[in-house]
């Protein structure tokens, strides 16, 4: 959850500006655009150093970040927060980047190696490309890895 809403963010500022946006989603990432988890993504608070208990500036402890249901708070805790800031859901996001004249590519190999087929990814994917492919569309472009 928070990968994406930080590359919608960044990406919603580029296409402000006037800049061509380019979104390639691999591994983990592919789950921003594959229809069926789109609506369903989590932040997890283990092994996240930025994660700090509500209320506090203090560090969650692995310990504490890997007991059961702690995902789930600390993803509906991230929502509530993005809400409350007139941050819009996910879904919600990615279709106003799209409808601005962004363009979407999910990766080949991580689409192959999660068997996934055409109609599993969100209307607004473009394509399934290579990283090489991705390279090759971007050369000349800043690429900001998140």
């Amino acid at each position: 959850m928070e990968w994406s809403t930080a590359a919608m963010v960044l990406g919603n500022a580029a296409i402000g500006e006037g800049i061509e946006l380019h979104v390639f989603f691999t591994f983990w990432g592919l789950d921003a655009i594959v229809d069926r988890r789109m609506d369903k993504l989590k932040v997890s608070p283990v092994a996240n150093p930025s994660m700090k208990i509500p209320g506090t500036d203090i560090g969650m402890a692995n310990m504490l970040a890997g007991l059961p249901g702690m995902t789930a708070f600390a993803s509906n805790m991230m929502a509530k927060e993005m809400k409350a800031l007139d941050v819009p859901p996910h879904r919600e996001f990615m279709q106003m980047v799209a409808d601005s004249g962004a363009h979407f590519w999910a990766c080949r190999l991580t689409y192959d190696m999660l068997g996934l087929e055409k109609e599993d990814l969100w209307s607004e994917v473009e394509d399934v490309i290579s990283a090489s492919d991705f390279m090759e569309i971007s050369e000349g472009a800043q690429i900001i890895f998140i």
